[in-house]
């Protein structure tokens, strides 16, 4: 199992903090800049950290405020439903390209900033990184936040857990990103185009380009699964009649 990103690390050091209650539920985290003194690690892997727990649903960054813990009964802890890796992107096209549209109109130069923060950070890393995919999951949380809707962040969550955490679909992301993460950066780089353009039509046909793409790219490797699974089928039954054969 590869080792824990640094930001990952921070997370589980802040998370048992709070469990242990040294932050109880509706108290404020202490700043970044104390809390990376007190880890010795840098504000932007605190920052990080506290993205992922937002994600987790353990606290909410409220902007111009700070980082608060959230109530035990405003942490989602559900079960996901079993879908397959079409199912969902389908419905992130659907979602995500009215979101990007309603995010044109309302984002902020600060959250414009942090989009292309992420794109270079995608850009610089490894293709098949953790630190790709997570600049890739920070990009499209920031769109669902810029939004300005809450129920639109609390979707792109869940739509997110999906991608990782349901086995199925995490391995035919990975089987297609993998492949293709430049095509990602430059669809990634038109969409912050258009955000920046403050142009929701453009938004939105850049985000459904964007998993237009990624559709027509998880069905090739889907046949080409289909294909290898038949040939793998082939030759044990091969060897299965050849040896019944052999023994007659």
């Amino acid at each position: 199992m590869a080792e824990k990103r640094l930001y990952q690390k921070i997370a589980s050091q802040i998370l048992k903090m709070i469990e242990s209650g040294a932050y109880p539920p509706g108290t404020r985290l202490p700043g970044e800049r104390e809390l990376a003194e007190t880890l010795g690690v840098s504000r932007v892997v605190v920052r990080e950290a506290e993205i992922s727990l937002e994600a987790l649903g353990h606290v909410e960054i409220k902007v111009g405020s700070g980082v608060y813990v959230k109530r035990r009964d405003q942490q989602d802890h559900s079960r996901l439903p079993k879908v397959s890796a079409f199912e969902l992107t389908q419905t992130r096209l659907l979602f995500e390209s009215e979101s990007a549209a309603l995010a044109a109109t309302e984002i902020t130069p600060e959250q414009l900033a942090e989009l292309e923060r992420t794109i270079e950070r995608m850009e610089n890393s490894p293709q098949d990184s953790e630190e790709a995919d997570e600049a890739d999951r920070v990009f499209h949380l920031t769109i669902a936040k810029a939004s300005g809707n809450r129920a639109n962040y609390f979707i792109m969550e869940n739509l997110w857990r999906m991608r990782v955490e349901l086995p199925e679909v995490r391995e035919m992301y990975a089987a297609v990103c993998v492949e293709d993460s430049y095509k990602r950066v430059d669809e990634h780089a038109a969409i912050l185009n258009a955000l920046k353009e403050r142009n929701p039509d453009k938004a939105r046909k850049a985000m459904r380009a964007h998993f237009s793409r990624l559709i027509e790219n998880l069905l090739v490797a889907s046949e080409q699964h289909a294909i290898e699974e038949a040939r793998r089928r082939s030759h044990a039954n091969r060897e299965k009649y050849l040896k019944s054969a052999l023994a007659s």
